[in-house]
């Protein structure tokens, strides 16, 4: 087979790329080494960020988005037991985040896949990548015992954090920053109504906790855990005694308890992978970055790299003008580290770390307290939550 753009991974980095770049005409084929079940079914983010929700309306792919999301004009942050709401939309001329979960975004990407022409070869096994920094790059591959070989221009890793994308990068090119979080999160999800109708962040002193939602039926709640714990240490009564104590008797004012249906504990990590691109190769996504859930970046940040690739690819098939991709990494890298920064800080301002003395607990207070009344403050939490704008950065390119 031939194609031109061979996209690796079909979460959400590769299905936004490929349906952009089918609205572009551009031919591309999909190799994904799971199934579409297996896909469709991790549990994975569930806040979009403003552009986000802009590219699924500007696809034709937000009919169940606008009828089942909830948007959020607001955040709250909870902290000693008191309570207080950042007001994004006013904060940052109307700008909002929807919560609506990453099955749904993967759902609405599937099913509109085939209608539209875009190839996805499921269960593509034992991938390699080849001529990378030639001319004539191609992707081979095991599908039902049989090896295939897809030829193509260029090759787009979208396969996640052990693709082989990033490992195809010899050792002397690419460069990793990481900070690995001496906790993680501990997440249920149980058929029980959100105790807020927007996301409580709090910071206790026994720990992290996050009060999220899917829908107005069915919760999404986070503990920060040491990661020795086990989940099968943790009952469901266990875990609501949790919560509850650090949300504080205000914030958890409406719970409401049941049992769980969904239980697991998630590591933390800061990632960066520079460059984003080697040869005719580029990374998206979580193939070249990782950042803590905290600040709600993950998919994001996937959906805007994608963005700006497929916006380099049709400038570069449609007026033959390669100034884009030669581009990409830096354009990319300059918002990717601003979305790092935000979710190292908010990660660091609301989490209890293992050498956290009184004196480091009293500065997150007293930083909690600032923000609660400085304007300044939450607007700039404000501008990064709801997302950044995808030209954001391109000054510290040029610099």
């Amino acid at each position: 087979m031939r194609t031109k753009v061979a996209i690796i991974g079909a979460g959400p980095a590769g299905l936004f790329l490929a349906h952009l770049l089918a609205r572009a005409r551009i031919d591309a084929v999909v190799l994904e080494r799971r199934t579409r079940d297996y896909v469709e079914g991790r549990v994975r983010a569930g806040v979009l960020e403003q552009g986000t929700v802009a590219l699924m309306e500007e696809l034709g792919l937000d009919a169940r988005l606008k009828a089942e999301g909830l948007p959020h004009t607001g955040t709250n942050l909870a902290y000693d037991g008191e309570i207080f709401r950042i007001d994004m939309a006013a904060l940052t001329g109307g700008s909002a985040v929807t919560v609506y979960g990453q099955q749904e975004v993967m759902r609405d990407l599937f099913d509109a896949a085939e209608p539209r022409g875009v190839r996805i070869v499921f269960e593509a096994e034992d991938l390699r990548l080849d001529g990378l920094s030639g001319d004539s790059p191609s992707v081979t591959y095991r599908k039902d015992g049989v090896a295939h070989t897809l030829a193509c221009d260029y090759v787009a890793a979208c396969d996640g954090f052990h693709g082989v994308g990033r490992a195809s990068i010899p050792a002397d090119v690419l460069k990793v920053y990481e900070r690995v979080y001496p906790f993680g999160w501990l997440g249920i999800l149980a058929e029980v109504p959100p105790v807020n109708h927007e996301l409580i962040y709090a910071n206790h002193a026994r720990g992290f906790a996050l009060a999220s939602m899917r829908s107005p039926t069915r919760s999404r709640y986070y503990v920060q855990v040491g990661l020795d714990e086990r989940i099968e240490d943790w009952s469901d009564e266990r875990f609501w005694d949790e919560v509850e104590t650090r949300l504080g008797p205000t914030a958890s004012a409406g719970l409401v308890r049941g049992p769980s249906f969904e239980k697991s504990i998630a590591p933390l990590r800061s990632f960066v992978a520079e460059p984003m691109r080697y040869g005719r190769l580029f990374l998206a996504g979580d193939a070249a970055h990782i950042v803590p859930p905290t600040g709600a970046k993950g998919m994001n940040l996937a959906v805007s790299d994608v963005a700006m690739l497929a916006e380099a690819l049709s400038q570069f098939y449609g007026e033959r003008d390669s100034s884009g991709l030669d581009g990409y990494s830096a354009r990319a890298l300059a918002r990717v580290w601003k979305a790092e920064r935000f979710s190292w800080w908010f990660t660091g301002l609301t989490h209890r770390f293992p050498d956290m003395d009184e004196f480091a607990r009293r500065m997150q207070v007293a930083e909690l307290a600032y923000i609660r009344g400085s304007r300044a403050a939450q607007t700039a939490i404000a501008e990064n939550y709801v997302g950044l704008p995808m030209g954001f950065g391109r000054e510290a390119v040029a610099a």
